[in-house]
This record gives structure tokens, C-alpha cells and sequence, in this order.
């Protein structure tokens, strides 16, 4: 079978490859812990995904495209800052390509997962998205124009750092901010306060639950609300809430059609969203706060789906 994409999208401890058909039909899929690599490892272990994932479809790789957890140079070709892989001043495409021979495309993850639910997901049809990405982190991914927006040097898009509390509490990972959008409604985020919640609240499940497990995520965090845990349900509302600040000057900024939300905290779902909505209605002016607030469609395949694309239209 001709034609086909490979598309790789790299997280901080683990990486999903697959073979991607034209229409985003996803042939075959191939995992790999990445966690606690070197360079040499990591781009070991990603050639192989690729590779592993074009000889189960039984495909012949026309391109291979890549979606990486970091800000691109694109004038110099280099990943230039990477928090949780080795990739800081790194020329990744070029590296990969050498072991592949094939095209290769790189992009920011969240650049590829905005242009897999443009393509085909919540976004289709639309000339102007937002998406954000809530996972340990916050990525954030623009269509401006019918286009996707990587601005001056390809290092645009950063939403997950926009200030939206200046005295809030200290961002993670390097990041000089406090308040940001990432410090506030991330999965880092979460946990914190849950912790925080659980020691304000002993006798809750959520506290119980953490006195059991020794640790506390977003994922269980939601079981929990789903259950009925007021404290739980406070948190996630608390976290909505905070995100429809974020979003509120991210809608009047770009006046997209509609903001797409996905990453893993979105297990969620209307428990962050319907806080959110309200609270971008309470601070944006019209037009924009009544700018649609949507689930992302294509979950945690979007990043990969999207690099696929990426390589189909442009890989070098």
C-alpha cells in the first residue's frame, strides 16, 4: 500500500507512532517508553516506533512526520526548548531523517493536535480554532486564517503561558512565570491541589483516597467528583473556572469560531468545560465570549494524526 504517513507524537514519557492513511484512517500503532532517555535513545527508540508501525500496516512510507513537546526554531531547523526530553538545541528532523530516509516534517505536538481536529475533528470546516491541550502540562495550537499559526520563528502558540494571575502560585519546569494558564489548570496543577484539598479536608474521599494510594491524579480526581465527592467536584469546578479566565483573553485576542479542549485532564469533560463557559461568558466582550467551547474529538490520537498530516503536506 503507497501513500501512507507515519506519524509520531512524543510526550515526556512515552511516544505513540502510527501509519495514517490519507482520510486519518490510523492502520497500525506502536508505543514506546521514552522516560529518563538520552538523546541518542530517544531518537533510537522514535525510529523504531516508526518503522515497527509502517511494517505492521505493510505500508511504504511516503513521509513521517513528528510532534514534539518543544518550542521549534524554524529558521535554524532546531528544537530549542524541550522541559521533559533531552531536545534543547537539537536539529531533530534532521537526525530522525537520517535514520529513516525518508521526508521528514517536526512540529510542536500541539501545532500537529490543532491541525488534526481542523482537518477532522471538532474544528472541521472552520477558518479560526484555538485548542489548548490540558495534560501534565498546557499546549496550546492556532488557525488564523484558514492557516496554521506558528508565528515569527515557529515558537508561537504558547497558551499554556499566558499570565492570568500575576500573584499566583510559581509555574513548573523552568518556566519564569507565576499564574500562568499551565500553574492554574494543568494536571501538575491539579494534583497540587488536591493535595492541598485533601490536607483541608481529611475526612473526605478524595483525602482518604490519597491516604490509600500515596498519590492522586486527574484521572482518579474525576471518579471521584463523578461519584458525588464535593471536594473533588470543587476542584475540577475551580479548575474550569480558572481556564475561562485564561480563555477569556485568549477569545477576545484571536475571535476564533470556536476553542477546541482536549488533553488528558479533559477526562473531565463538562465538569471543566460548563465552568469554563460561564466564566469566558462573565469576562469577554461580545462578540467573543459567546465563541463555542467544545470537547476535542480525535483524544489522545490527535497529536499523532496530526504529524501524519503535517508530513503528508509539507515533510522535507
Amino acid at each position: 500500500m503507497r501513500g501512507c504517513t507515519i506519524g509520531v507524537d512524543l510526550g515526556g514519557t512515552k511516544l505513540l507512532a502510527g501509519a495514517v492513511a490519507a482520510d486519518g484512517t490510523v492502520l497500525a500503532r506502536e508505543r514506546r517508553e521514552i522516560a529518563g532517555l538520552g538523546l541518542e535513545d530517544v531518537l533510537t527508540a522514535t525510529a523504531e516506533a516508526a518503522q515497527a508501525a509502517a511494517a505492521v500496516a505493510g505500508v511504504e512510507v511516503a513521509a513521517a512526520g513528528f510532534g514534539i513537546p518543544s518550542l521549534i526554531d524554524r529558521r535554524r531547523g532546531l528544537s530549542v526548548s524541550c522541559v521533559h526530553l533531552p531536545l534543547d538545541d537539537v536539529p531533530f528532523a534532521a537526525l530522525v531523517r537520517e535514520r529513516l530516509g525518508v521526508p521528514v516534517a517536526v512540529d510542536n505536538d500541539a501545532n500537529c493536535a490543532v491541525l488534526a481536529e481542523w482537518r477532522l475533528g471538532a474544528a472541521r470546516g472552520c477558518d479560526h480554532v484555538v485548542l489548548l491541550t490540558l495534560g501534565t502540562g498546557i499546549g496550546g495550537g492556532l488557525v488564523l486564517g484558514g492557516s496554521l499559526y506558528r508565528g515569527s520563528v515557529g515558537a508561537g502558540g504558547e497558551l499554556g503561558h499566558v499570565p492570568v494571575d500575576m500573584l499566583g502560585p510559581p509555574c513548573f519546569d523552568g518556566c519564569p512565570g507565576r499564574g500562568c494558564l499551565e500553574a492554574l489548570c494543568s494536571g501538575k496543577a491539579l494534583e497540587r491541589d488536591a493535595r492541598a484539598a485533601a490536607a483541608a479536608a481529611p475526612g473526605s474521599p478524595l483525602a482518604q483516597d490519597l491516604a490509600g494510594r500515596g498519590s492522586i491524579g486527574g484521572e482518579r480526581v474525576t471518579e471521584l467528583a463523578r461519584a458525588g465527592d464535593p471536594v473533588a467536584q470543587e476542584l475540577l469546578h475551580a479548575l474550569g473556572t480558572r481556564l475561562g479566565a485564561g480563555l477569556a483573553g485568549i477569545a477576545m485576542t484571536f475571535n476564533p469560531e470556536v476553542i477546541v479542549v482536549g488533553g488528558g485532564v479533559m477526562g473531565a469533560g463538562e465538569l471543566i468545560l460548563a465552568p469554563a463557559r460561564a466564566e469566558l461568558a462573565r469576562r469577554a466582550l461580545a462578540p467573543s465570549k459567546d465563541v463555542p467551547v467544545v470537547a476535542a474529538e480525535l483524544g489522545p490520537e490527535a497529536g499523532m494524526i496530526g504529524a501524519a498530516l503535517l508530513a503528508a503536506e509539507g515533510a522535507q
